[in-house]
C-alpha cells in the first residue's frame, strides 16, 4: 500500500508541474487525485500549489471518510473525486482544473466541439455538462455523479472542468486536449472563421478503428 502511495504522489507531482508550465492551472485553484486502493485515493491536500507539491502536501482518503495523515486538510473538492472513484471502477485519475479556455466554455451556453480533429475525437468523446452547485459542497459531489458514468469530461457551470481517465497520463492528455479545443473554437469565433465538424458517423468509425485502446462502454 505505501508502494503505491509513493508512486501516486510522483505522478502527480509530475502532473501537477506539467499542469502549471502548460497554462492548464493557475494559482491555487485546482486539485488532482490518483486511486491507490478499490476504495482509497491520494489527493492533493487544501491550499497546495500545483506546480510545487511536497512530498507532503498530500491526504489519503477512503470513501467511508477517513484520511491520512493527520494534520493536513484534503482538498474541499473531494466530494466530486470520490464521486467518480466510487461510480467509475475504471477510473484511475481524476484532474479538476480552471484553464482559462475550458472554464470560458464552462460559463457560457456553448458546447464544446469534439468532432474537429483526430484528439478531439478520441478524448472528448462524451462531454457533459453539470450544473453550478458551490464548490466543495456535497451538493456538487452528488451532481457530478449523476453524470460521471455517461462522460470522461465535465464541465461545471461557472467553475471549471472535471477531467477522469484510466491513468494519470491519459487525464492530462485529456485536459490538453479539451483545452486546445476550446481556445480553437473560441479563436475562430472571433475571426469570424466557421469550423466544418466532422459527421457523426467519421467519428464513429474513428473511434472504433482506431486502435489505441478498447472503445469505450457508455449506457445508451
Amino acid at each position: 500500500m505505501q508502494d503505491a502511495s509513493n508512486e501516486a504522489r510522483s505522478e502527480l507531482q509530475a502532473a501537477g508541474r506539467y499542469m502549471m508550465e502548460h497554462g492548464l492551472a493557475w494559482g491555487n485553484a485546482g486539485n488532482i487525485s490518483v486511486r491507490t486502493g478499490g476504495d482509497r485515493y491520494l489527493i492533493t491536500a487544501s491550499g497546495t500549489f500545483l506546480g510545487e507539491l511536497g512530498d507532503d502536501d498530500f491526504v489519503e482518503c477512503t470513501f467511508a471518510g477517513a484520511m491520512s495523515p493527520e494534520g493536513r486538510k484534503a482538498s474541499k473538492e473531494k466530494p466530486m473525486h470520490r464521486a467518480v472513484y466510487e461510480t467509475r471502477p475504471d477510473v484511475g485519475a481524476v484532474l479538476h482544473a480552471s484553464p482559462f479556455y475550458s472554464t470560458l466554455f464552462a460559463c457560457a451556453d456553448e458546447p464544446v466541439p469534439s468532432d474537429l480533429f483526430v484528439e478531439t475525437m478520441y478524448y472528448l468523446e462524451r462531454v457533459e455538462r453539470v450544473p453550478y452547485r458551490h464548490p466543495g459542497s456535497e451538493a456538487l459531489g452528488e451532481a457530478v455523479r449523476e453524470k460521471a458514468g455517461r462522460a470522461n469530461v465535465l464541465l461545471l457551470d461557472h467553475h471549471g472542468v472535471l477531467v477522469y481517465d484510466t491513468t494519470v497520463r491519459e487525464a492530462r492528455m485529456a485536459l490538453q486536449t479539451l483545452e486546445m479545443a476550446c481556445r480553437m473554437a473560441a479563436t475562430a469565433r472571433s475571426a469570424g472563421i466557421g469550423l466544418a465538424r466532422l459527421s457523426a458517423g467519421t467519428a464513429g468509425d474513428f473511434l472504433e478503428r482506431a486502435g489505441y485502446k478498447p472503445r469505450r462502454e457508455w449506457p445508451s
